[in-house]
């Protein structure tokens, strides 16, 4: 990312020389003797370089000492104006491979500086500028620059360390409670090798160039701080940068908003580093703390055997914000909803969740929720220890009892948050066993078992007869809409089987067929989805045909947004950030929705379930089709076809009896024969009576003659009903 602020320059380290950043500008530098003699001989000047190429950058150096300690490799594209680093502490060899960054300019420019022994530096630049020119190709001309963020920038601290160096003293000591254990049965700990992800992501990159570099900051940001994540296809990345969000990230982060009396103050100064401090939470736009071995953590008791900062900010959401609002940076938002492209190889103008076009909006749906209050919501069954549940962490790290380490010598806490991050993601965790068999299965399973917990108690169901119909009402029990996350693929469906007198199925909406992953199309079909397509004005842009899906890379319009908000929400405030309802319709503040089905003819009964699928057939042969063969999509598609077609996960289930229309069938077993004599005079003579009696029957059914009325005068046409007239 080009450095936003001119002045001096705050180059990392050379690892052998000094162990604190050098304040250097090309001005300033000139002062500094003593140091080597450097002399860059390629590039020099007058090259003409291709993005997405690896280049060696290569330089002599000599000292009077006859010792180079290292050199540091840095790139303006600029003019000279500000330098960011490709490679630090190079030792022994006077040469660095550099992938050229998709940041077409005419005025490029290499600066290496060199150590002696001693630590003083010596310096040189190209003689002249060189050219870099882009030599991506997509469905848009988008460059590096169209995706510039804020925060933390590659190389500008030492990346996460492994998780490897955590579980020492939090894990393998009690696997109910221990952070190692859970973590490792998550998501997060496999965001790096999720094979949905990495088919998504795979396509990302050929849609719009160098998109991928917003996926890598999160699902592989070990390798994105270090450096590594240039090209943005990931093929740099090393095995070390593949371990997901795991503790070293979250445990360094900063919070960008320094409150005084609250944040360590040593925050001051990092936030102060920063070329570019993020104003809001999402993409990905942490910052992280350069002090790599030093954590941060939510007790301020906490009297670990490593440099550690008290962090009110690891118990807010805000922190899950970081990564759990996602935008697209290439897309402007306006005041008025209308998304546009912006103008190519700039950095967006806004980087707020209500300034681009959005594709997930988790935190902003929790944000604008009763959730979001001092008390929270009621929700014990998320809780754990807790029965009222107000941030992210509340119900996605539980409080449990326990330790938070090994050693017995450390308080035991009833607030411990449970390091599970638990979701609704069953299928893909169920899969991470093939993508990487050293994973512990025992962790997985136990993750498996956890995220269908989640699926079985995010919503409640009624079902009643409300006269020819039956009445379906789902609830949101969620903070977020339900489903939330990442939109393609993932839905919520209502199935609701009709069941005779002898038990035949009369009637269905909702049939899943889970042998061919198809869910059948039906007039009542209820299906919970969002879903983004490309405008028409941009798909002219781009030759695409209008409405086209599953491209979120390009895609700037809601076609489709029906998920049930969480209790508490607004239009108004969600529409504001981009996460409003589309094509349906729900009033402030309601977290249910209501469906009626139409009761067939000849129904006694029915079973109504509520599915939640991960991904669906269509998707998953999208990214095949499209990703062709030897992709990630044709990988997914295989890990897919042997592993059951991703089925769907009951959430809740529900049974009904009584559901007969049939007109005389007052006890409802699907005829009307004399056996319904004795049920029919008592809906006449004792309507309160016949209801307690025939639970679930519709005296209605009694209504022979039409005028919305059950009384005397309905005697002679069921007569004539029963004998045939």
């Amino acid at each position: 990312m080009k450095r936003a602020r001119p002045g001096p320059l705050r180059i990392p380290a050379s690892y052998v020389a000094v162990l604190c950043n050098l304040a250097l500008t090309a001005a300033a530098f000139g002062g500094i003797g003593g140091g080597p003699t450097v002399t860059i001989t390629y590039p020099n000047g007058g090259e003409t370089l291709t993005s997405g190429n690896p280049v060696v950058v290569t330089w002599t150096a000599s000292d009077p000492s006859g010792y180079i300690a290292g050199a540091d490799v840095l790139v303006s594209f600029d003019g000279g104006a500000n330098y960011s680093p490709v490679a630090l502490g190079v030792f022994p060899d006077s040469q660095a491979t550099w992938f050229v960054p998709n940041r077409p300019t005419a005025q490029a420019r290499v600066w290496v500086i060199a150590y002696d022994g001693f630590g003083n530096p010596g310096h040189d630049y190209c003689d002249a500028f060189f050219s870099v020119a882009s030599g991506a190709s997509g469905l848009v001309s988008t460059t590096l620059r169209d995706f510039d963020l804020p925060g933390t920038q590659p190389n500008d601290v030492l990346p996460p360390n492994s998780p490897d160096d955590c579980v020492f003293c939090h894990g393998y000591y009690n696997a109910a409670v221990e952070p190692g254990f859970n973590w490792q049965g998550s998501m997060m700990a496999h965001a790096s090798i999720d094979p949905l992800f990495r088919a998504a992501f795979d396509l990302t990159n050929r849609y719009a160039p160098e998109s991928g570099d917003l996926c890598l900051r999160c699902h592989m940001n070990a390798g994105w701080i270090a450096g590594r994540s240039n090209p943005t296809d990931g093929s740099q990345l090393l095995p070390q940068d593949l371990t997901g969000i795991s503790c070293d990230l979250c445990h360094r982060m900063v919070d960008p908003f320094y409150q005084a009396g609250e944040s360590p103050i040593e925050d001051v100064d990092i936030l102060a580093a920063l070329d570019d401090v993020p104003s809001a939470f999402g993409n990905a736009m942490y910052v992280v703390d350069p002090d790599n071995t030093r954590r941060r953590g939510p007790f301020s008791d906490a009297l670990p055997p490593h440099p550690f900062l008290y962090s009110p900010f690891h118990r807010e959401s805000n922190q899950c914000g970081t990564c759990h609002d996602v935008s697209n940076p290439a897309f402007t938002r306006n005041p008025d909803g209308s998304i546009t492209l912006n103008a190519l190889d700039q950095a967006p103008p806004g980087v707020g969740p209500h300034q681009m076009m959005s594709e997930q909006r988790t935190f902003s749906e929790w944000l604008y929720s009763a959730f979001n209050s001092p008390m929270g919501v009621y929700a014990p069954e998320f809780g754990g220890n807790r029965e009222y549940v107000a941030s992210c962490q509340d119900c996605h790290m539980r409080a449990v009892t326990g330790r938070g380490c090994a050693s017995m010598n450390v308080p035991l806490r009833n607030d411990l948050p449970l390091h599970d991050f638990s979701g609704g993601n069953t299928w893909v965790l169920g899969l991470i066993d093939q993508v990487d068999p050293l994973v512990d299965p025992t962790a997985i399973n136990a993750g498996v078992d956890r995220a269908r917990y989640m699926l079985q108690h995010a919503a409640e169901m009624d079902v009643t007869r409300v006269g020819g119909d039956i009445r379906v009402r789902i609830t949101n029990k969620t903070g977020h809409k339900l489903p939330t996350g990442y939109p393609d693929g993932r839905r919520m469906w209502i199935n609701v089987t009709f069941f005779d007198a002898t038990d035949q199925l009369v009637g269905q909406s909702g049939a899943y067929d889970p042998l061919t992953a198809v869910l059948a199309e039906d007039k009542q079909l209820k299906v919970y989805e969002a879903e983004a397509v490309v405008s028409p004005a941009t798909a002219k842009l781009i030759g695409l045909p209008a409405y086209s899906h599953f491209r979120f890379a390009v895609s700037d319009l809601w076609l489709k947004d029906n998920r049930i908000p969480p209790l508490g929400f607004t239009n108004a405030a969600y529409s504001a950030v981009g996460a409003g309802v589309v094509g349906y319709s729900y009033p402030d503040g309601q977290n249910w929705d209501v469906t009626l089905y139409a009761i067939p003819v000849g129904a006694v009964r029915a079973e109504v379930k509520l599915y939640y699928q991960t991904t669906t057939k269509d998707y998953v042969e999208f990214l095949y089709a499209e990703g062709g063969p030897g992709s990630p999509g044709e990988y997914l598609w295989n890990l897919w076809n042997a592993n059951d077609k991703c089925p769907p996960e009951l959430m809740e289930s529900a049974g009904i009896l009584g559901v007969s229309t049939l007109p005389g069938d007052m006890n409802c077993d699907g005829q009307t024969n004399i056996l319904d004599i004795n049920a029919f005079v008592l809906a006449i003579s004792d309507p309160v009576l016949y209801a307690a009696t025939y639970p679930g029957c519709d005296v209605n059914n009694g209504d022979i003659n039409a005028d919305d009325q059950v009384n005397v005068l309905d005697i002679n046409p069921f007569v004539a009903l029963l004998s045939g007239g």
